[in-house]
């Protein structure tokens, strides 16, 4: 981690070495620090899937894990890292009831978990009750749940002790929920995009659980669910604007800190989202489908008030797996398997291979390697670049339908019932 400037100042006028040793040991703290916020939400830093890990392996079978755990139920949602901690929720699909689970990173032991009681209800057969990935701070682990009776938002503290627990309203939808929660500073942001009777994106103080703002959405409508996660985008004055996605609201810049809607596309989609933005550059990449009936992809430039399209696929668009930009290259998977590289700048195409045959999970990457995990559970590394090129393999034996996390040099994969750890 490079020093900030005001650090290097200090060190570079401080006249007593031992001054210097004490400034040396709070920048190595501070490095620490940084390292142990790797892979605080869904897909890791701002939603990219990109972290710094160069030495992970590209091939592995279950002698090369560090790990290999059950889990107390079963699973969707992605784990994440603070630290030595992961975290990752779970369900019991005969009582409905979920659990936060809280790992050592290192050894795989349970340190502590959390039950919140609840109850069954009909869902899509591909979702889980335990399908919102956490977010994680410093001080807290951030959980989203459902029931069609009330949408649930609740703090924990690192050592398992409830902090605060909210009520959002009814939740309505035929697939049941999926949407994850995000940290913009003190503020929690999640979504509610719906089927009715009412919905809204929420600013929550992370402190109180206390509601600092409520945007109101088109809500009631059939296919109005959106699984979609949000993101951050940096405008011109280094502030920042979270990209919501949403059938009936289209895709919009959100001030994170009032709620203010900055710029709207709102018809910029005729399908549910299920998949998350991506920024891309100075632009945001959003995408909708509805199973086999149609897929919409497109890449949307802000600027003000206003935003713009710069170019749209018509064909070979995902529904579920997000896709994931290295410079100015993006890689696609479909549900269906095919895995395409495109520049950013054009849409231009550059390769399209086929790798497998279904997928939800969303690619991530680390150094010289992007991996894709099916839902048999078939992990595929490939290289980053013009051509494609596969790197290795790897089977996990069981379906998984969860995100990889990448965290202190560690490829954590989430199957539905066991969690694994990869990577010294």
């Amino acid at each position: 981690m490079k020093p900030s400037p005001v650090f290097a100042r200090l060190i570079q006028h401080v006249s007593s070495s031992t001054t210097a040793l004490f400034f040396a040991a709070i920048l190595q703290g501070s490095s620490l620090t940084a390292s142990a916020q790797e892979w605080t939400r869904f897909r890791g830093p701002n939603g990219t899937g990109i972290v710094e890990a160069p030495n992970l392996p590209a091939s592995f079978t279950e002698k090369d894990y560090n790990w290999k755990i059950a889990l107390p139920g079963t699973g969707h949602s992605c784990p994440v890292i603070w630290g030595e901690k992961v975290f990752v929720t779970c369900s019991e699909k005969e009582t409905g009831t979920r659990s936060v689970v809280c790992i050592n990173a290192k050894t795989g032991d349970t340190i502590w978990k959390k039950e919140l009681k609840s109850h069954t209800y009909k869902q899509h057969n591909d979702n889980d009750y335990a399908s919102s990935t956490p977010t994680v701070d410093d001080k807290h682990v951030y959980i989203a749940f459902s029931t069609p009776e009330e949408y649930s938002l609740a703090a924990f503290d690192h050592a398992g002790n409830s902090v605060w627990k909210i009520g959002l309203g009814r939740f309505t939808s035929a697939h049941g929920h999926g949407i994850s929660p995000i940290l913009v500073g003190d503020i929690v942001l999640v979504g509610d995009d719906q089927e009715g009777p009412k919905g809204a994106i929420y600013g929550i103080n992370r402190n109180t659980g206390k509601t600092v703002w409520e945007v109101p959405r088109i809500a009631g409508a059939k296919g109005g669910m959106s699984a979609s996660t949000p993101v951050l985008l940096k405008n011109s004055d280094n502030s920042e604007q979270a990209i919501f996605c949403s059938r009936f609201e289209g895709i919009a810049g959100i001030d994170p800190k009032s709620g203010k809607i900055i710029w709207q596309m709102k018809d910029a989609f005729k399908y549910r989202t299920i998949g998350s933005p991506v920024v891309v550059g100075n632009a945001v990449l959003g995408f909708s489908g509805e199973g086999t009936k149609g897929h919409e992809f497109l890449i949307v430039k802000p600027d003000g008030a206003k935003a713009k399209l710069s170019w749209e696929l018509t064909e070979g668009s995902p529904y579920v797996p997000t896709p994931l930009c290295k410079g100015n290259r993006m890689y696609v998977l479909t549900d269906v398997g095919n895995l395409s590289c495109y520049d950013t700048d054009t849409g231009k195409s550059i390769w399209s291979e086929r790798i497998g045959l279904a997928y939800y999970s969303s690619l991530v990457s680390s150094g010289d390697k992007i991996y894709a995990v099916s839902k048999k559970g078939d992990v595929t590394c490939f290289a980053p670049g013009d051509q494609f090129k596969k790197l290795g393999e790897a089977k996990l034996g069981e379906q998984c339908y969860s995100t990889p996390a990448i965290s202190g040099g560690r490829l954590y994969l989430r199957t539905l019932t066991h969690l694994i750890s990869i990577g010294k």
